[in-house]
């Protein structure tokens, strides 16, 4: 069946000098707008003690005059997305969460940040010949035959802006420059590549473990936790008394950065073996509850293991996975891992004092040993599958499981690298 599905595709604008003046004074432009309907959501707050919505904050401010800054379009999705944050925070404080704090405003000292500046249909006209994309000023900041913004943009050479339909465009002001990003919708119906099914564990030492039966997968996180450790220190470092300095600021943009680059590659990899495998469907563990939350849900792992959890982006991943499955034609089913690291994969005898180390598995019933992570996606797999019967399991040999190929990330590339290989003989 058809489906509908949404990108996000960011691009580097080359004529950058030339339109940089007018795309700054659109992003202080967007500030000032937050900032006064920040204002007037403060005075409904503290007269009614509701928070006024998007709608309500659009007829209020329409004739305001920053409001006519900002295509009208542009404006309105500043207001929404203040209603949004407001919203988001109002949520937070009505379930417990003293410590939520309202939207601020968008202030830096006597000047204002450059906010990002999205257009919708009616804001941008796209020259998919020429890659360039007119964005539209607001009334108050026309000038003659500078009723527009001029921008060139080039993506990824694997990005082919004319299959999709553009939705929307953002300007957003990164490191000292502007770049665009492209919301796109397309309708997608692959074929999928077999009726495959593979397993993932998610974890901290091996961010995924991938099993497809008869061959298995490990991807180590080393190079993400250096980062973290790296870049971490450097944010405490440099934190003062007023928050956190430029140079802490900077590291911890950089941490997301390579934190999300790392899950996109480590996603779209194993999509890729998927693929080549004919694996149709891809069971992923649900990883739901297991950090210690503010309100007292999830697992408390004590201070150090609560830190590193909440360092690992286990739904980040999980959402690519659901996305660049979709797209390749892999159903993406996120399933229950319970017991599956107390379970052996080969005779099904459970027990949790059989994980003996902590990336080593031996079966007390059977025997067999495993990779700890290569055992637990295994038995992912096998959820979605008959049982086979207890002798067909103990016939099989477990060298994948034992010896799993282990794909470390190397950072000159940016690509993950196969070190070893075994595969499993019915």
């Amino acid at each position: 069946m058809p489906t509908r599905t949404i990108r996000t595709f960011e691009a580097t604008i080359p004529n950058q000098q030339q339109v940089q003046d007018d795309l700054d004074v659109l992003g202080w432009a967007a500030s000032k707008l937050w900032n006064v309907g920040r204002y007037y959501a403060q005075g409904v707050w503290d007269e009614t003690g509701e928070i006024p919505d998007d709608g309500e904050l659009k007829r209020e401010l329409k004739g305001h005059e920053r409001y006519t800054d900002l295509h009208s379009q542009s404006s309105q999705r500043v207001l929404e997305e203040l209603a949004e944050a407001f919203n988001g925070w109002f949520g937070k404080r009505r379930n417990g969460d003293s410590r939520a704090r309202p939207p601020g405003y968008r202030k830096r000292g006597d000047s204002h940040p450059r906010s990002t500046v999205s257009f919708k249909a009616a804001g941008f006209k796209h020259d998919e010949q020429y890659q360039r994309v007119r964005l539209s000023k607001g009334r108050n900041l026309k000038e003659h035959r500078s009723d527009f913004v001029l921008c060139g943009y080039e993506t990824r050479p694997d990005v082919d802006l004319t299959e999709w339909d553009i939705q929307q465009v953002r300007a957003v002001h990164k490191r000292g420059e502007w770049r665009l990003q492209f919301v796109c919708r397309t309708t997608i119906d692959p074929e999928p590549p077999g009726d495959q099914t593979a397993g993932v564990d998610l974890g901290i030492s091996n961010i995924a473990a991938v099993s497809f039966g008869d061959e298995t997968m490990l991807f180590p996180g080393g190079w993400l936790k250096e980062s973290k450790h790296y870049y971490k220190r450097v944010e405490y470092e440099c934190e003062g008394e007023n928050g956190l300095s430029r140079r802490a600021r900077n590291a911890k943009r950089t941490l997301k950065d390579r934190r999300k680059h790392f899950h996109h590659t480590l996603s779209k990899r194993i999509v890729v073996e998927c693929v080549e495998r004919g694996v149709g469907r891809l069971m992923v563990g649900d990883l739901g509850g297991i950090r210690s939350e503010d309100d007292g849900s999830g697992w408390d792992w004590g201070r150090h293991g609560n830190k590193m959890l909440h360092g690992w982006g286990f739904g980040l991943l999980t959402t690519m996975l659901e996305y660049k499955g979709e797209a390749a034609g892999i159903e993406v089913v996120v399933e229950s891992e319970r017991d599956t690291s107390k379970t052996c994969s080969v005779c099904g005898h459970k027990n949790g004092s059989q994980r003996v180390e902590r990336g080593l598995y031996h079966c007390q019933q059977c025997g067999r040993t495993a990779n700890a992570d290569a055992n637990g996606a295994e038995n992912i797999r096998q959820t979605l599958l008959p049982n086979p019967a207890a002798f067909d399991r103990l016939d099989r040999d477990n060298g994948c499981l034992a010896q799993p190929v282990v794909c470390s990330f190397d950072a000159t590339d940016g690509r993950f690298h196969p070190q070893e290989r075994a595969r499993c003989e019915p």
